[in-house]
């Protein structure tokens, strides 16, 4: 019997000795065939859902034999060549570019999601995922999960670290209030309450700095990140020294020692989430450590009398 526990690391199945050349060749030219032909099911689908009034197109009156446009159609709308159209719905191995692509992709009047799985189809790399209309209000069902959190702190930013929405316990552990900047990176150099509460920050600042610069890197030219970088490195000499050094790190989980003037110490591990139907958003879950005391802290502060407790001054 197993202990029931899985492991978070992928499993590798092994091969047998001695395969690994003729079989792995075989493998890849399978790949791609399954890979072509699930282009051309996917290209054939889509454009089975257009009608030529969607696309701007007279539809004559007269009876289609098939539903939707006809291959030609969608080529002469997309600016490309009825062939290569052809070829391309065919999942014949031809070469494709990104700009040809979104054309196709505009077309067909393809999601954000349904374009980034026309580029893997294609063999090439997928851009970054847009906010689908559909998805565009969803602070209501965010705002009820960070707060079903408590009474651990929770928060949620945008791709520039903007805080979107915090919980109470984001408020009373962690410092965030109205008066605050409200910019995550920003707010880390600048908010000299959260740096009194927190011994290791010399520590986690270059963290924090290559963890922004891999944020950046997602979305290379961004006129809204270069903002957020000169405005830090006019508010910060640390940030400034930091940035220069071009250290990236994915953001995943950090170690958090805080010091809270009520609580004392508190261990928290701070696991940053993405979200695929909002990929503009990014949950930060902050969960208190096995065997630090630290959740029986976080509850007390709180409750009715942690909060009571509050009102009155205290250092930090």
């Amino acid at each position: 019997m197993g202990s029931g526990h899985l492991s978070c690391w992928p499993h590798h199945q092994a091969g047998a000795a001695g395969d690994t050349g003729t079989r792995g060749t075989y493998g890849v030219d399978v790949m791609k065939a399954h890979r072509l032909g699930e282009l051309r099911e996917f290209l054939m689908s889509r454009r089975a859902r257009i009608s030529p009034a969607e696309a701007g197109l007279p539809d004559g009156g007269a009876r289609r034999r098939t539903p939707g446009l006809r291959r030609e159609e969608v080529a002469v709308l997309a600016g490309v060549g009825v062939s290569w159209y052809q070829w391309l719905e065919q999942g014949r191995d031809i070469t494709v570019s990104p700009q040809v692509l979104d054309s196709v992709a505009r077309v067909l009047k393809l999601t954000s999601a349904e374009r980034r799985h026309l580029y893997a189809l294609a063999g090439l790399n997928p851009p970054p995922l847009d906010v689908d209309p559909v998805h565009g209000d969803m602070c209501g069902g965010l705002r009820r999960l960070i707060d079903a959190w408590m009474p651990y702190p929770a928060h949620i930013m945008d791709v520039y670290w903007n805080t979107v929405l915090y919980n109470d316990a984001a408020g009373v552990v962690l410092g965030m209030r109205p008066g605050l900047v409200q910019n995550c990176l920003i707010a880390f150099f600048t908010d000299s309450l959260y740096r009194s509460r927190t011994p290791q920050w010399e520590k986690l600042a270059p963290q924090v700095v290559a963890q922004f610069r891999a944020a950046c890197s997602e979305r290379p030219g961004d006129e809204g990140f270069m903002a957020v970088i000169e405005e830090a490195k006019a508010a910060s000499a640390e940030f400034a020294e930091l940035w220069e050094r071009r250290d990236v790190a994915p953001g995943g989980q950090v170690t958090k020692e805080m010091e809270h003037p009520l609580a004392g110490t508190l261990h928290v591990e701070s696991t940053q989430l993405r979200i695929p139907a909002r990929p503009d958003l990014a949950i930060v879950l902050h969960t208190p450590v096995p065997e630090t005391g630290t959740a029986e802290k976080l509850r007390w502060l709180t409750s009715p009398e942690g909060r009571r407790g509050a009102f009155y001054p205290v250092a930090g």
